[in-house]
């Protein structure tokens, strides 16, 4: 009897076929998962690329900031000067203020401190105390009893000199706060009267309501003159002296242009800009902030 090859089919052909069928769904799973990985790649492009344009924005507001130092020289007083750059990625937002007029934690003298910590409520002998315990901190100055025997208590940062300061005893957190905006480790022994803020100059000795009023007048006739605006502080004069612009504050907000999450960075620096330097300026402090907090 004679079998109809169209009745009965060869086994190897339902074998091909479902060789086939795999092969199809694994090439298609491969072609999935090659799709997801590049997309995946492409995102991680994205965001790194986005992060080098931000870091570029942040270093040109560096750059901008100590340009601005330079063209100011000895005339101009800096003081809360701010620029925003637009550039082909985005705009960096540069804010600046002088370090040198502010109260310098580990150079000023015991009766600045104290006069400041009274400004900020502490009451006179606690004022005096706290004052007394900064100085011995620094580890330069005669000290007796326990205090002898600690090693000095030295700060890198204005933070951890805030922090050191915030251990002594009797000191409270909330005069902590008040000083923090009128303090730094960037100055000298002396406060620049052309750019100290408002709060400064109030926290000097016997500076009262109506000598700083008088002072800042005065101060907004242009160009200032720093020897009658020192006269005019009174017993304060001696903590106050003009000099150079070298040391700045810093705060940078950069916004990328083309970045669909409006992205925007932040950061906190101190910089250099010094005279016949190797280096344009250098950056003494820095610090990525959250932008909530530059404002």
């Amino acid at each position: 009897m004679t079998t109809d090859p169209t009745t009965h089919a060869d086994p190897r052909r339902g074998a091909v076929l479902i060789t086939v069928l795999w092969s199809i769904s694994l090439l298609a799973a491969l072609a999935m998962a090659a799709s997801v990985t590049f997309r995946g790649f492409a995102g991680v492009m994205s965001v790194d690329r986005n992060r080098v344009e931000r870091d570029a924005l942040i270093t040109a507001g560096l750059e901008v900031a100590a340009s601005i130092i330079l063209d100011l020289g000895k005339t101009t007083p800096l003081r809360d000067l701010e620029r925003t750059v637009a550039l082909s990625t985005g705009t960096v937002n540069v804010r600046l203020s002088d370090e040198g007029g502010r109260i310098d934690i580990a150079k000023a003298p015991a009766e600045v401190l104290a006069a400041m910590l009274r400004s900020a409520g502490a009451p006179p002998a606690t004022a005096d105390s706290v004052a007394k315990a900064i100085i011995e901190q620094r580890g330069n100055a005669p000290r007796s009893g326990p205090a002898a025997r600690r090693p000095p208590v030295l700060a890198t940062t204005h933070e951890q000199a805030l922090s050191n300061i915030g251990q002594i005893a009797g000191m409270r957190a909330q005069w902590l706060a008040a000083i923090a905006p009128l303090t730094t480790i960037y100055g000298s022994e002396t406060v620049n009267p052309l750019t100290a803020p408002r709060g400064v100059i109030a926290a000097l000795p016997g500076v009262d309501a109506n000598r700083l009023e008088a002072f800042l007048a005065e101060r907004r006739v242009a160009p200032p003159d720093a020897n009658r605006l020192a006269q005019m502080l009174g017993p304060a004069q001696n903590y106050v002296s003009a000099k150079p612009q070298r040391i700045a504050a810093v705060e940078l907000r950069a916004t990328l242009t083309e970045s669909r999450n409006n992205n925007i960075a932040g950061a906190r620096a101190v910089i250099a800009v010094l005279p016949q330097d190797s280096e344009p300026y250098r950056v003494l402090m820095f610090t990525p902030v959250r932008t909530a907090a530059l404002r």
